[in-house]
């Protein structure tokens, strides 16, 4: 099973570029991870052929607000996924993280704006940056890519350019 992960896409609404990005990096995912400031719900509607899970973030509309969890727990394939926007975490972001989250085999976040996907305390932390390029100094936008087997991995991809 292939799980997209995108985070801070900060829009209003799915616009065709958003759209035809989306279905280019996920088009091998069965499952979406959306780790918030998607702004309003309106944009998982990008998603509708797949099984999406989102959380708010600081910078969402009042009904994404009402609409979506902090955090969630989801179990797919065996493993134990927490997802949370992240926030107020700025700094020692996993060391914070850890303690929001029990037994848990993966924690994704998103509100840095930097990609990270590594292990630490027995944890995969994938936080994809930001699918829409609003990262810090002109980075590119990012995303991450989970894959659930006999084992959990992940990866970080660059967005194509258009």
């Amino acid at each position: 099973m292939k799980i997209g992960v995108l985070s801070d896409t900060h829009i209003n609404s799915p616009t065709t570029g958003f759209l035809s990005q989306t279905a280019r990096c996920f088009a091998d995912c069965q499952v979406i991870f959306h780790a918030g400031d998607l702004i309003d719900l309106s944009v998982l509607s990008a998603f509708k052929d797949k099984e999406v899970y989102a959380v708010h973030g600081n910078m969402c509309q009042p009904s994404s607000h009402q609409n979506l969890p902090t955090q969630t727990v989801i179990e797919l394939g065996g493993f134990r996924f927490g997802l949370t926007h992240g926030m107020p975490y700025r700094h020692s972001v996993e060391e914070n993280l850890i303690h929001d989250f029990d037994g848990v085999d993966c924690i994704v976040s998103g509100h840095t704006h930097i990609p990270v996907c590594h292990r630490l305390f027995d944890v995969l932390f994938m936080n994809p940056g930001s699918f829409m390029a609003t990262g810090r100094y002109g980075a590119s936008g990012t995303y991450g890519i989970l894959e659930v087997g006999d084992s959990l991995t992940g990866r970080i991809l660059e967005v194509p350019r258009s």
